[in-house]
């Protein structure tokens, strides 16, 4: 399973593609879905800020980590990208 969706150019430069790779730098995953639901909240007064993405990951990079733990790394692993246009994440991290 693998794939950015909704990924085209958008305010900030950045795209479910940006996010993802990203993420398949930083982290061992066996797996990665990034979502971009931008589209969702139009009209938010966050939607003017940035971005709204899903990422559902999946790896041993997780293994033994609590919830917090996961999510932790992840933004760690964005913490360049987030700046650039990422209003909101929400994120289902799995070990395997």
């Amino acid at each position: 399973m693998s794939g950015a969706t909704e990924g085209g150019a958008t305010s900030g430069g950045v795209t479910a593609a940006l996010v993802e790779s990203t993420l398949r730098e930083a982290l061992a995953l066996e797996s990665i879905e990034v979502t971009d639901d931008s589209h969702l909240h139009a009209g938010h007064a966050g939607a003017r800020e940035g971005r709204h993405f899903s990422v559902h990951l999946r790896g041993r990079c997780f293994n033994g980590l609590t919830h917090v733990q996961r999510h932790r790394l992840v933004y760690d692993a964005l913490r360049n990208v987030i700046p650039q246009g990422i209003h909101a994440l929400a994120i289902k991290a799995e070990a395997l």
